[in-house]
């Protein structure tokens, strides 16, 4: 079945998850939505981030898309039943896979999770750990500066230093293992993350479990590509010439037009 994968995020934190699907799914052409205009999304309320989410499927489900991706964790958090009841295709979020890895790989079951504002607050990362761990310690904090660090593109040096030793110092006193990068912008602050943390603890970027997932669904329903579907596509609701730069150093070059669109209105 040839029909594109649909993905949104807030922003450019997403092509995380879009790069991972790629590498997995070579075949399968991938339609991505970033959200720029209204990023970012972990500060607003429940309500906004439904209407966004809804607003961001309804573009992708133009494409005639076979299946949803939503490549954010706040947008999975607060949307993801909501549009599996408005929506008849598989849909993917990102919290569950990235729980699930993070139980497997901690030894002393001490797990450390990051996010935005309202993906802390929902408890959904700390509700599946348990589910899956009921003896699992969870320290949780919410680590709004890191979206818009992303999205300027200061992921390295001084800037990036100060604010992640600022957030994290917290986790080093408290003898966590692990640590659940909950937001898909966050991977692109992961070598300023391990440097603070000189290697010692494990880092989870849901990424590549989600990809797996996505992998497995298109097996399970048979829709995947025999051939290569279609050129990749990518949208955004603004600064499409930023989104750009900083999404080809997550892409390595490979990302050459970018679209501005309308979403919702």
């Amino acid at each position: 079945m040839e029909n594109p994968i649909g993905i949104f995020d807030s922003g450019v934190g997403g092509l995380t998850v879009l790069k991972a699907i790629k590498r997995v799914l070579p075949l399968e052409q991938l339609i991505y939505l970033g959200d720029t205009a209204r990023v970012p999304y972990g500060n607003k309320s429940k309500d906004t981030i439904v209407r966004y989410s809804i607003e961001n499927t309804k573009f992708l489900m133009q494409f005639n898309i076979k299946m949803l991706v939503i490549a954010c964790n706040t947008s999975t958090a607060m949307s993801l039943e909501v549009l599996r009841q408005m929506f008849t295709i598989p849909i993917v979020g990102v919290i569950e896979p990235g729980a699930k890895r993070a139980v497997e790989v901690s030894k002393n079951k001490r797990i450390g999770v990051i996010g935005t504002v309202a993906t802390i607050k929902s408890k959904a990362y700390q509700n599946l750990i348990k589910s899956y761990e009921k003896g699992a310690v969870i320290f949780a904090k919410p680590c709004p500066l890191f979206v818009p660090l992303v999205e300027e593109g200061l992921t390295k040096g001084r800037v990036a230093d100060s604010v992640v030793e600022m957030y994290l110092q917290d986790f080093k006193t408290k003898s966590v293992d692990t640590l659940v990068l909950g937001c898909t912008h966050y991977p692109l602050l992961k070598q300023t993350i391990k440097k603070f943390f000189e290697g010692k603890i494990q880092i989870v970027d849901s990424a590549e479990e989600t990809a797996k997932i996505v992998r497995k669904i298109l097996e399970e329903n048979k829709i995947q590509s025999s051939i290569r579907a279609g050129e990749d596509m990518f949208f955004v609701t603004d600064a499409a010439e930023r989104f750009l730069k900083v999404g080809n150093e997550i892409m390595r070059g490979a990302l050459k037009e970018v679209k501005t669109v309308q979403v919702g209105r």
